[in-house]
């Protein structure tokens, strides 16, 4: 059953809203909602939005409450690809709570929050921006990582990532919805506008596990193919910036291990046919976030290690 949660009018004689896909049957009380399209360059979510969709359609008998699907926060940004809201230059992730009696954008917000208030569980869902790739990974807040951290792991996402608290993330949804007592997960994977089935299929498999621990689910779900997931604390992260302006070159891969000294990419001068610097590693660790954009400048975030 589809439902507005809100509808505002806009200047063309037409209307902006905001809808989700709710699928209810059983006895069941739990209620599990899965949002995406926060931002309208992160498109991943909308692959697992319709696979959810689809095996919830598929076989209904094994719904023992409810599961709520919003495939589109800001599809303003969506439609016009941009990773704001148009018009407004606005980040979705950063108006949170929101106001009844502010901009169409903090009215908005505030509905989204209402409207997800109560809920047995929240899994807010990302792709990175068009500069990085992610493992497929869940971060939690420290001030939440003792409730939260054994729901992710039911999740079998390949990490899990427990980052200090910053003020710059108290106006995202997930802090929102954390500090009135709902639930919430941020899911994170790719790269920005490109899509990755295998990720998408993981990640949709992880989200039946976890509700099926909820009770929410009764079929049998196969995570064979998962991860058990590995949980790094903040301070266990190693963040390697260019030494200078260039194009970076690499044949590594998110998700993989690496060794101390080891050398991730170059950054090279196609003018000058030389190498200007090389992005080695400075530990051992869990190597789950990498460049994918290659034009790079002194100072450019490159990768991300977990130390092991």
């Amino acid at each position: 059953m589809i439902k507005t949660i809100i509808s505002t009018a806009l200047p063309a004689d037409e209307h902006f809203k905001i809808e989700k896909n709710v699928f209810s049957n059983g006895k069941g009380k739990g209620r599990v909602c899965i949002v995406t399209g926060t931002h309208g360059d992160e498109l991943e979510g909308q692959l697992v939005a319709f696979y959810v969709a689809k095996r919830l359609r598929e076989n209904p008998s094994a719904l023992n409450g409810t599961v709520e699907i919003y495939p589109a926060l800001n599809p303003l940004g969506i439609d016009t690809i941009q990773r704001g809201i148009p018009n407004f230059d606005l980040d979705m992730n950063r108006i949170f709570p929101g106001s009844p009696n502010g901009t169409m954008a903090e009215q908005t917000a505030f509905a989204i929050l209402e409207d997800l208030k109560g809920a047995d569980l929240v899994i807010d869902i990302h792709s990175s921006n068009l500069y990085l790739r992610e493992t497929p990974q869940v971060r939690i807040n420290v001030n939440d990582e003792q409730s939260l951290v054994p729901l992710a792991e039911m999740m079998r996402i390949d990490f899990i990532w427990v980052h200090d608290a910053a003020t710059v993330l108290e106006a995202t949804l997930a802090h929102s919805l954390n500090s009135t007592g709902t639930p919430c997960l941020v899911a994170e994977m790719g790269v920005g506008m490109r899509v990755n089935h295998k990720m998408c299929r993981r990640l949709t498999d992880g989200i039946f596990n976890l509700i099926s621990h909820l009770g929410v689910w009764t079929e049998p779900v196969d995570v064979s193919h998962l991860a058990e997931p590995m949980v790094c604390k903040g301070d266990s992260v190693e963040f390697l910036n260019a030494d200078t302006s260039g194009v970076f070159l690499t044949e590594k891969r998110t998700g993989t291990y690496v060794s101390q000294g080891e050398c991730i990419g170059q950054i090279v001068s196609p003018m000058e046919g030389i190498v200007l610097s090389e992005v080695v590693a400075p530990c051992a660790g869990f190597l789950f976030t990498l460049r994918a954009y290659p034009i790079v400048y002194e100072g450019s975030l490159m990768a991300r290690i977990c130390r092991i």
